[in-house]
């Protein structure tokens, strides 16, 4: 190999760094090669293990189904006597809003990816990256409250179990940071077989909650003056029955958290068990087996929803849905005490005590899904985000501070959690009215028109009544966006490409010269005329002392979009006026040289000489330049491209500026 460089200092010996072991434990299992993230569109390991559409929707159950946990007793204390019919409003919203929503998004989107991915493929370039950025904060939103929400419910049941001692009175906080605490050391050591252990789970739950169910509504038909009650409160409290339809309409955006199961069941799509003549272009039968996933869940939980607001409200005193009442987000488990007994009850506690926290471990699972699924992609991400257990340990700590700042409160979460899942479904509704106007369908594109309109207008009402939850998610938006862009700019002078492929006739040019050096000068693609690469040849004589002996290749980058990070390269070989010509589409014109340079240093044992002329302007507007729009300070960047992807200097393609 021809190097023509300096020979190398001598590094002397290798020394063991402190905390070498701990680093290396955080980072297992993170990538070695740039750019193997696991994309949207990537295809999963051929041996990874599938399951029946049922068994998954267990893994989706754990956080859907688990907010029967605290959505009755959310529900009683936001409508009041209204609850059943506002219900009513939001299981209509469910059958025929969501689950047609999501079963189109099941259908362009079978890679797990969901409907961010498909918003991602129809706004490019920046203003996608900046739009996916937004909505990555509000599925950050989403998770995370479930994380704490489910954590500070699972500890209000653990705490009014009349069994507990008293000194937990008071001891919210504590206790759900403990449960915290403890969901990220079981990822820390390893999660594994969650689809196993969700099935047995929501068995027992859904098991109990049928059980309870089908005795209160005993308990509440046999006993009609607790009926009467309610029906006359609800008769005299609101006026006439158009009134009352009214309100249950404009209060249903206070229960919206009901909605909050279908973008986990999208995320999940690739555990399903398809047919056997499935292929990743074309899942048939693992997109059929999400749709019975979503629709069985939908039914289950509509079920669920009706009969539990009618028996909470009818059976549960008004002022024990108050904050500090015995029915204060746990309004099933005050039931199941009050008229199954402590053993019932107790048992009843301990089911809904593992589901919550089981929930948050399904909300977990979606962080860590969903942040290396775009954000390495992007170059916004350090690379060790790619690892489970530093995400892990990120995650835990930003569920200790929030549930600190609302001191553990589910009622008070409810908006910020709400906020989240409404997004993410008026983002999903907004996505597949795009998609079906793209395809001329004008039929589907106005009802799922019609049914984003619903959906921003819940999402606007909810922001409306509860602004906290618009604040946290603009928390969680501006820190990954500030973030994402800090880590951009840190990385930007690494490599890029995921993979490099040369054509025939490139590999042809760069083959040609078998003792090198390889001679190679960068040129504009905006100039191609036989005059440009003339002059463009003779100032390189000139000023560098080129040799032309050898036959001189020219190399022109065409920047296609300068948003992405990490992108497959393919070098093209071309006769232009008699010059070889190799020409590359890149995102960022000093990296993609860099990449292609040190693949032809690769390829032919030969080492690579590039020229370059000095970039003439500001060198501030010209950094800002390569920064968001992938030109500008060409050759110093190039070189230092170099110098941090090949440490050792022999080995290092030569730059030459004049």
């Amino acid at each position: 190999m021809t190097t023509l460089s300096r020979p190398p200092a001598d590094p002397g010996e290798p020394r063991v760094r402190p905390g070498a072991a701990m680093k290396a434990w955080l980072l297992h299992g993170l990538p070695q090669t740039k750019g193997l993230h696991q994309g949207p569109h990537a295809v999963p390991a051929a041996d990874e293990k599938k399951h029946a559409w049922w068994q998954v929707m267990c893994l989706t159950g754990v956080d859907y189904f688990s907010t029967l946990g605290y959505q009755p007793a959310i529900a009683a204390l936001a409508a009041g006597v209204i609850s059943p019919l506002a219900t009513l409003v939001l299981i209509g919203v469910t059958l025929f809003g969501a689950l047609p929503v999501y079963h189109r998004v099941a259908t362009e989107s079978p890679h797990g990816s969901g409907s961010i991915a498909m918003l991602e493929r129809l706004l490019p370039k920046w203003g996608g990256k900046f739009f996916v950025l937004a909505l990555l904060g509000f599925a950050a939103t989403d998770f995370m409250i479930t994380m704490t929400l489910s954590a500070a419910d699972a500890t209000a049941h653990l705490i009014q179990n009349p069994l507990m001692p008293g000194w937990l009175h008071g001891q919210n906080v504590l206790v759900t940071v403990f449960l915290l605490a403890l969901l990220g050391a079981v990822f820390l050591r390893g999660f594994k077989e969650a689809i196993g252990v969700a099935v047995v789970l929501v068995g027992i739950y859904l098991g109990l909650n049928a059980v309870l169910v089908v005795a209160m509504l005993v308990q509440a038909l046999t006993h009609p003056v607790a009926v009467g009650n309610w029906w006359t409160a609800l008769s005299t409290s609101h006026g006439n029955p158009l009134m009352v339809v009214g309100i249950a309409v404009l209060v249903f955006p206070k229960l919206a958290l009901g909605l909050s199961g279908f973008e986990t069941g999208v995320a999940v799509m690739p555990q399903i068990r398809g047919d056997a003549a499935d292929t990743e272009e074309k899942p048939t039968g693992r997109i059929r087996g999400t749709k019975r996933l979503l629709t069985t869940a939908a039914l289950i939980m509509s079920a669920f929803l009706i009969t539990t607001s009618f028996t909470t409200v009818v059976l549960i005193p008004e002022q024990e849905f108050q904050p500090g009442g015995q029915a204060d987000g746990r309004a099933l488990a005050f039931l199941a005490h009050q008229y199954m007994g402590v053993g019932f009850g107790t048992i009843y506690d301990l089911s809904t005590i593992a589901i919550l926290w089981f929930a948050g471990a399904s909300a977990m699972a979606g962080l860590l899904n969903l942040v290396p699924r775009y954000l390495p992609r992007y170059g916004m991400a350090p690379q060790w985000a790619g690892a489970t257990r530093p995400l892990v340990l990120v995650f835990t700590l930003i569920g200790f501070v929030i549930t600190f700042l609302f001191n553990a409160n589910v009622d008070a979460q409810g908006g910020a959690y709400a906020t989240g899942v409404l997004v993410l479904m008026t983002s999903a509704a907004v996505a597949v009215t795009l998609s079906a106007r793209r395809r001329r369908q004008r039929r589907l594109a106005l009802g799922f028109g019609v049914i984003a309109v619903v959906f921003s207008y819940t999402t606007i009402t909810n922001i409306i009544e509860r602004p906290e939850g618009i604040r946290i998610a603009a928390i969680f938006i501006l820190g990954i966006v500030v973030i994402s862009m800090l880590s951009r700019v840190r990385r930007s002078f690494e490599l890029h490409a995921t993979s490099i492929r040369f054509d025939e006739q490139a590999m042809e040019f760069v083959a040609t010269d078998e003792t090198g050096p390889i001679q190679i000068i960068a040129h504009e693609p905006k100039k191609l005329s036989a005059a440009a690469y003339r002059h463009k040849l003779t100032t390189a004589m000139e000023s560098s002392h080129l040799n032309v002996q050898g036959q001189v290749i020219f190399l022109e980058v065409v920047v296609d979009d300068s948003s992405d990070f990490e992108t497959d390269l393919e070098v093209h070989g071309i006769t232009r006026h008699g010059f070889r010509v190799l020409q590359v589409h890149g995102p960022v014109v000093p990296n993609t040289i860099a990449s292609v340079l040190l693949r032809i240093r690769d390829v032919t044992g030969l080492m690579p000489h590039i020229y370059f002329r000095w970039t003439e302007g500001n060198p501030i507007k010209n950094l800002l330049r390569f920064l968001f729009f992938g030109q500008g300070e060409i050759a110093p960047v190039t070189r230092e491209v170099l110098r941090e992807a090949e440490p050792d200097v022999t080995r290092r393609p030569w730059v030459h500026v004049e």
